[in-house]
């Protein structure tokens, strides 16, 4: 999976958070050399996008 599209149009809420949200996420990734870039044919935006629509990384907001 390159980019998940259909959880992209089926989310409802603010797009401006998931989308930072994904991008912190891949910042993450990269920082850390994370291997599962590697095995995501290099794409650390897709896999951050993916880990958070499929919840398999949360994020919150900071007040």
């Amino acid at each position: 999976m390159i980019f998940p599209l259909e959880k992209l149009i089926e989310y409802n809420d603010n797009m401006y958070e998931i989308t930072v949200a994904a991008s912190r996420r891949a910042f993450q990734l990269s920082m850390l050399k994370d291997p599962a870039i590697e095995s995501n044919d290099g794409k650390a935006v897709s896999l951050a996008a993916r880990q958070i629509f499929t919840k398999t990384v949360e994020f919150r907001l900071e007040e």
